[in-house]
């Protein structure tokens, strides 16, 4: 018990130690962060990412950050780049390099490459007089503060905060871009965070799969729609094809007694819920299980409120929501 009771002491101290290297990082923080956002938003082509060892694994994830925020970019390994990689900078790039030190030798030659072809540099270091900050057009300088290993040899407080300052101008990038969710499913189509960024015109049924009478509809006609289309409901539309209402079980059940004299826009339900295709699945989903209901009509505003699609809970639910 003692000894799991030092395990969890220690991984306190840790936590806390780069809490408050974070903490520093934020105090700071100067112009030069506008600068290289700046930099980073005016680029013509991609941004390149590039770190030896632990500054390399978090240049990767700051990468794979901002492909998938709306900012192309790639990693590229500097011994690599001393290979032939370096052929993968151009002009209209900017080049993102991270060093703890700013002296790493492994970077000389992609720091060299950006003077001599005159690509942008940011540079990422503790040490305001490294070489990597000197040479660079846009300095952004760590604080020096204590790694949270204890004996100051293991990257611990210092990566965490330089993968801080990534996010940090991944997220300045996004927010200035405008980078909606409906964009970031672009990029993220598969797994369960893919299904909550999916939207109504994603899951809805179009065309001759909408069931769809018009107001003056006769009844027998409506129970024709409801049991082909096989939603549980049939749209009502106006003489502009707007949808003007709903007819439901619920709706057929309170007009039992004469029930095929009546016309589809005396039994309807009129201004039912609508949803927007651009809307996301997940919002729709909310919207029905919030009213009890089990199936959306897709209604554009930009069509004055014809129904371009129809959403049943379970198209939802197939694609993983729930």
């Amino acid at each position: 018990m003692t000894e799991q009771r030092t395990f969890l002491d220690t991984a306190k101290r840790v936590i806390r130690a780069e809490a408050a290297a974070l903490e520093r990082l934020e105090s700071v923080l100067d112009d030069s962060l506008s600068q290289a956002v700046d930099l980073l938003l005016n680029a013509k082509g991609r941004i390149i990412v590039s770190g030896m060892g632990k500054s390399g694994h978090i240049g990767r994830k700051i990468a794979a950050t901002f492909a998938s925020t709306g900012t192309p970019a790639h990693f590229v390994h500097p011994a690599e780049a001393s290979h032939g990689d370096l052929g993968m900078l151009a002009q209209g790039d900017v080049v993102l390099v991270l060093s703890n030190s700013g002296e790493t030798p492994e970077l000389s030659d992609i720091i060299a490459y950006t003077r001599r072809f005159q690509i942008p540099l940011i540079g990422v270091a503790s040490k305001a007089g490294s070489t990597l900050i000197k040479q660079s057009d846009v300095g952004l300088v760590l604080p020096e503060v204590a790694e949270a290993c204890g004996t100051g040899i293991v990257p611990t407080s210092s990566t965490t905060m330089t993968l801080a300052l990534g996010d940090a101008l991944a997220v300045a990038l996004m927010q200035h871009r405008n980078f909606t969710p409906a964009r970031f499913h672009d990029f993220h189509p598969g797994g369960k965070l893919g299904a909550r960024l999916m939207t109504v015109k994603d899951l809805m049924h179009v065309g001759a799969e909408m069931p769809l009478v018009a107001t003056s509809g006769q009844m027998p006609q409506v129970l024709i729609e409801i049991s082909q289309k096989a939603f549980g409901v049939v749209g009502v539309l106006d003489d502009h094809s707007r949808l003007a209402g709903i007819i439901t079980d619920g709706d057929l059940r309170r007009h039992m007694d004469g029930l095929l004299e009546y016309k589809a826009g005396e039994v309807m339900t009129p201004n039912p819920a609508t949803i927007q295709p651009l809307a996301l699945a997940e919002e729709a989903l909310s919207l029905m299980n919030d009213r009890k209901i089990t199936c959306l009509f897709v209604c554009d505003l930009e069509r004055a409120g014809e129904p371009v699609g129809v959403l049943h809970i379970h198209d939802c639910l197939r694609a993983g929501l729930g």
